[in-house]
C-alpha cells in the first residue's frame, strides 16, 4: 500500500509538471517566436538599435519585416546599412543584404543604384537564380538589353522551370533586333499567360520583321481594338496593306488607330502621316494634305513632309501634273503627246514610235515646221528628283543609233549640273519642273 501511495504521487508531480512544462512553452512562444505582431518586431528592434544604431539583428528584424510587407521605401535603407556593416564584419555574409537591397532598389527605380549592389553580390554567386534575374531585370529597365538577356539566360539555367522569364528574356531580345531569337520565349510566354497583349503584339512585330508578314497581320488585325496595343497594331496592319498595294485596308487601318484615346504622340504622328500618304497613292490630295499639315504643326521637320506638301499642294492645283506623275500608263502617253504637239505648236507632227520603259519613255516623232523638217525624240523621266548625267549620255547615245537630228530630255524634277555641263554643243535639251508645268499648263 506506501508503495502504490508514492506511485501516485510521483505520478501526480509528473503530471503537473508537463502541464506547467507546456504552459511555459506556450507563453515563450508569443511571447518571442513567431506570433510577434509587427508593432512588437518594430518596438524591440528599436529598442535594440537605440542601445547600438548598427545592431545586425535589429536591422535584419527590421529589414525583413519590411521587405516581407512590400514597403520597399523603408527596407531599403536598412539594407543599405547591412551592406556597408558586412564590409567591416567577417562574420556578416553580405550576399543576402546585397541582393535585397538591389530588389528594393529596383522596386524604387534606382536602377544604377541596384546594378551596384548586384556586382558586388555577383562576386559572392555568379549562378544563383535570384541574382541573375535581378540583375537581368535592372538592365532591362536601363535599355541595356544585350546585357540583360545575358543575365536571364543564366537565371534560366539555374532554374528552367521558373515562370514569368521567358516573356522579359524575349522582350529583351524583340528591343535588341533580335528577332528570329525572340520568337520562341514570346510563344513560350503566352503559353504560360495567354492574356499576355504584350507578348502577342511583339511576337506579331517579330514574326513581320522577319518576313512572315502574312501571319503577323492576323494577330495586328486582332488587336485593332485593344485600349493599349490597338494604335501600334492598327499602324503596323496599315503599313502591311501599305505595302502590298491595298490602300482602302491601309486607311481603314489607320483611321481605326487614330480613333483610339491616349494614343502615343509619336504613334499617332506616324499614323498621320501614313495614312496621308496612303491618300495621295489614292489622287486624294486634299484628304493628303489635311493630315500632313497636321504633322507639320506638331514637328515641321518630321521626315520628308513638308516637301510633299509641297509637292501634292501643287499637285492638286494642276490637272496634268497628276497625270504625269501618278496617271496609269495609257494616260500618261496620251499626256507625252500633247507636251510633243506644245512644244511645235506650230508644226506637222506625225509620232513614229512610242516605247514604254520602267525608267523612261520614248516618243519618236517627225517633225515638219515652216523653217525645218527633222525627227526627233522626245525622252520623259516621271521621277521628282534629280536626273544625272549617265541617262543623258545614254539618250545621245540612242539619238545617235537612230540617226535621229535633236532630241528633248523631260522631268518633273530637275537634271544635274553635270548633265546639263555635258549637252553644252550636243542637239539635247533638257526641260525640267518648271518648264514642263508650264507646257501643262497651257494643255487642255
Amino acid at each position: 500500500m506506501p508503495y502504490l501511495l508514492a506511485a501516485i504521487v510521483v505520478f501526480s508531480v509528473i503530471a503537473i509538471l508537463m502541464v506547467i512544462g507546456k504552459k511555459g512553452g506556450s507563453s515563450s512562444k508569443k511571447k518571442g517566436g513567431k506570433n510577434k505582431s509587427q508593432a512588437q518586431i518594430i518596438k524591440e528592434a528599436n529598442r535594440k538599435l537605440a542601445r547600438n544604431p548598427n545592431d545586425e539583428a535589429g536591422l535584419t528584424e527590421l529589414g525583413d519585416l519590411y521587405f516581407s510587407s512590400g514597403l520597399w521605401d523603408k527596407a531599403y535603407p536598412i539594407y543599405d546599412r547591412l551592406t556597408k556593416l558586412a564590409k567591416s564584419k567577417v562574420d556578416m555574409d553580405p550576399y543576402k543584404y546585397l541582393l535585397r537591397a538591389s530588389i528594393c532598389a529596383i522596386k524604387l527605380e534606382k536602377n544604377e543604384e541596384a546594378l551596384l549592389y548586384l556586382q558586388e553580390a555577383y562576386k559572392k554567386h555568379p549562378h544563383d537564380f535570384d541574382l541573375n534575374y535581378n540583375l537581368g531585370i535592372a538592365l532591362y529597365k536601363l535599355k541595356q538589353y544585350d546585357k540583360a538577356a545575358t543575365s536571364l539566360k543564366k537565371s534560366l539555367l539555374a532554374k528552367p522551370e521558373a515562370e514569368g522569364v521567358s516573356f522579359i528574356l524575349g522582350h529583351c531580345l524583340y528591343l535588341g533586333h533580335h528577332f528570329h531569337d525572340s520568337l520562341p520565349l514570346l510563344k513560350k510566354a503566352l503559353t504560360e499567360d495567354p492574356g499576355n497583349k504584350e507578348a502577342l503584339f511583339c511576337m506579331a512585330d517579330a514574326m513581320a520583321q522577319e518576313g512572315h508578314g502574312d501571319k503577323a497581320i492576323k494577330v495586328f488585325m486582332h488587336l485593332r481594338a485593344d485600349p493599349s496595343f490597338g494604335p501600334k497594331s492598327c499602324l503596323q496592319a496599315g503599313i502591311y496593306h501599305a505595302n502590298m498595294g491595298d490602300y482602302d485596308n491601309a486607311i481603314q487601318d489607320f483611321t481605326i488607330g487614330l480613333k483610339h484615346e491616349n494614343i502615343d504622340p509619336n504613334i499617332k504622328l506616324e499614323t498621320e502621316y501614313r495614312l496621308g500618304i496612303c491618300y495621295f497613292s489614292k489622287n486624294q490630295f486634299a484628304n493628303g494634305l489635311v493630315l500632313l499639315k497636321q504633322v507639320r504643326s506638331v514637328n515641321p521637320n518630321y521626315k520628308d513632309t513638308a516637301t510633299l506638301i509641297a509637292r501634292y499642294q501643287e499637285l492638286s492645283q494642276n490637272s496634268n501634273l497628276q497625270i504625269y506623275l501618278s496617271a496609269g500608263t495609257g494616260e500618261f502617253v496620251a499626256l507625252c503627246r500633247k507636251v510633243v504637239a506644245a512644244i511645235y505648236k506650230d508644226s506637222n507632227i506625225k509620232i513614229l514610235d512610242i516605247n514604254v520603259g520602267q525608267i523612261f519613255t520614248d516618243i519618236i516623232a517627225e517633225i515638219d515646221s515652216p523653217k525645218f523638217q527633222d525627227t526627233e525624240i522626245f525622252r520623259f523621266f516621271r521621277t521628282t528628283g534629280s536626273t544625272g548625267e549617265l541617262y543623258v549620255r545614254d539618250f545621245h547615245g540612242h539619238l545617235h543609233d537612230i540617226k535621229a537630228d535633236k532630241g528633248f530630255c523631260i522631268t518633273a524634277g530637275i537634271f544635274s549640273d553635270e548633265a546639263r555641263k555635258y549637252t553644252e554643243g550636243r542637239p539635247v535639251d533638257l526641260l525640267e519642273k518648271a518648264q514642263l508645268t508650264q507646257l501643262l499648263k497651257k494643255i487642255a
